[in-house]
């Protein structure tokens, strides 16, 4: 009768087992010194070899030549241990003898001596299943078993395990199995079987089993019963329903190009084949993670299982995207692989997920944006390629070739003021108190004039909304609420001194900003009100809102405040 490759080639010794040389080495020293414990937690990722060294371990103990850390495999009891068949060595599923009357019979079990062989081992699979009046009940036991009693339990889930179990046993912890050791442990098995597979076939069947052994080898062995003595690797692909480096890298040329049509035949493809979504999109997520790790390790780096080949692909498609892109685009990924795992159209989630990730790489980063509405960067230069398109985000920020706001906002100010006198050199940015003489009737307009060439209109605007007196030492200000912040701001005491040459007390109050005396008629060719259309239509024509519009074509102007009117 035929027998699958994972029990034909199952490890009989500690040699034999593939990877976990801290536990094989561990037991091997304690069998050698006679420091054997009566109670073992072996706990971890499936098929990765935790019942197998149970059983070696078995044979160890009970070895006719034994205790040894090398069984010869010839005696009775290596034979009946190999294939199931000692009343000695006690095997006992945990998902289907949970109960505490199970416990309880091996709790009886337990007090006879063993029928022929040294030690009586209880192995115990899947021990994170046993309740918790079980576990009771097999508590004294544990902690203090007859002197021909060994416990060994089996577990994916070590965290289930009571403290009190775990206390009095010693825990080994499985790792998974490194790809390269699964890929050479198919070659050999390959090479026994008279199988001839290529690299790439091995190394698919290898990452479908995601660092387990059995998952791998039952994965071969059904690529061998479908393609025979010859394994290729596109129809183990088909087989296992997984999806090449070439399928997976239309998805980035689109991201490239900015092609969301692209992304909409990819996912016809995918149906008209009859491809898993859910499946795809999986791939899909660990596909941009691997490009994301090969980015930031490099080609040689063993993060990723995949062969030579396909590290150095992935590093070349890589190198067209930054971390961020790749940061971005696997969270997306992940997004939607969760999103599809509820979805009762999981093709319109798919389709609007490739979609998404076309329109991720087209934002901008924000300081770009900010620089471009600022002013940094002229309103006619194009927009720039998606950060997709770049290998990297490393470039110098671009330099100001155009007029700055405060620029724009002075020479929209400069007809409504008297011409001013001009000055050279350091007294354009500075101006001596006697450039400008001061009367009774321009502090304020001497003010305004000295905030703008320093670059703080922020000031300059609230002084433009508020009546400014000179009196001695005392600078009186009269403006609105909403101002107050700006005029007992400490950097406007100092602009103050430095605009008339000495300090001023600044005193500021709430009231009308009209002059105290005699109200100035207003212009005759001012509007007797601003109605709320009129400010709404002076503001998006304002070029800092044009430009701010331009940057942020999606964005909204909802409400638009006449700050004078607060």
């Amino acid at each position: 009768m035929y027998q699958v490759i994972a029990r034909k080639y199952r490890p009989q010794t500690f040699h034999d087992v593939v990877n976990q040389e801290h536990v094989k080495t561990t037991l091997e020293n304690a069998i050698a010194q006679k420091r054997i414990a009566h109670g073992y937690i072996f706990s971890g990722q499936r098929g990765t070899g935790k019942t197998t060294v149970a059983r070696i371990l078995a044979r160890c103990l009970n070895c006719i030549q034994g205790p040894t850390s090398t069984p010869c495999g010839e005696c009775a009891s290596c034979k009946e241990i190999t294939s199931g068949g000692t009343v000695d060595v006690i095997e006992i599923d945990a998902a289907s003898n949970r109960g505490i009357n199970e416990m309880r019979e091996l709790r009886e079990n337990v007090r006879y001596q063993p029928a022929r062989d040294r030690y009586k081992v209880f192995i115990i699979d899947e021990a994170h299943q046993i309740t918790s009046e079980a576990f009771n009940a097999l508590l004294k036991t544990i902690e203090e078993p007859p002197e021909w009693a060994v416990f060994v339990l089996c577990t994916t889930e070590a965290h289930k395990i009571p403290a009190t179990i775990a206390s009095r046993c010693q825990h080994f912890s499985f790792r998974s199995v490194d790809f390269e050791d699964l890929v050479a442990r198919m070659a050999w098995i390959c090479t026994q079987e008279g199988i001839e597979a290529d690299a790439e076939a091995l190394a698919v069947l290898a990452a479908a089993g995601e660092g387990s052994v059995r998952d791998s080898l039952s994965a071969l062995d059904q690529a061998i019963a479908c393609c025979g003595a010859k394994l290729d690797a596109t129809e183990v692909r088909a087989l296992l329903g997984a999806f090449s480096l070439e399928s997976l890298e239309k998805v980035t040329q689109a991201l490239v190009k900015s092609d969301s049509r692209r992304m909409l035949e990819v996912v016809d493809e995918l149906e008209r084949n009859g491809h898993n979504l859910q499946h795809f999109s999986r791939e899909l997520a660990r596909y941009f993670r691997n490009l994301l790790v090969i980015r930031i390790s490099g080609a040689a780096s063993r993060l990723v299982a995949a062969s030579a080949q396909q590290r150095e692909k992935l590093a070349e498609i890589a190198a067209g995207f930054s971390e961020e892109d790749l940061t971005r685009y696997l969270q997306l990924s992940l997004d939607l692989f969760r999103d599809l795992q509820f979805s009762l159209q999981p093709r319109f989630h798919l389709e609007i997920g490739l979609v998404r990730l076309v329109q991720a790489g087209r934002l901008l980063p924000i300081e770009q944006a900010l620089a471009q509405l600022g002013g940094l960067q002229p309103a006619t230069e194009p927009r720039p390629a998606p950060p997709a398109a770049a290998p990297g985000t490393g470039a110098a920020p671009p330099q100001r070739t155009g007029p700055s706001p405060f620029d724009l906002d002075r020479a929209k100010k400069a007809p409504s003021r008297p011409p001013e006198p001009q000055s050279s050199g350091a007294n354009a940015l500075a101006p001596e108190p006697a450039a400008t003489p001061m009367t009774a009737g321009d502090p304020g307009e001497r003010l305004h004039s000295y905030l703008h060439e320093k670059g703080l209109t922020h000031l300059a605007d609230a002084v433009e909304n508020a009546r400014i007196t000179v009196t001695g030492s005392d600078l009186q200000v009269v403006s609105a609420k909403s101002y107050a912040l700006y005029f007992r701001d400490r950097g406007f005491e100092e602009a103050v001194r430095e605009c008339f040459g000495r300090p001023l007390r600044v005193r500021f109050e709430i009231g009308d900003t009209a002059p105290a005396s005699t109200p100035a008629p207003a212009p005759a060719s001012a509007p007797p009100a601003v109605t709320e259309d009129q400010a709404a239509s002076r503001a998006l024509s304002h070029p800092e809102v044009q430009r701010f519009r331009e940057v942020f074509p999606a964005g909204e102007i909802r409400k638009v405040r006449n700050l004078k009117e607060s």
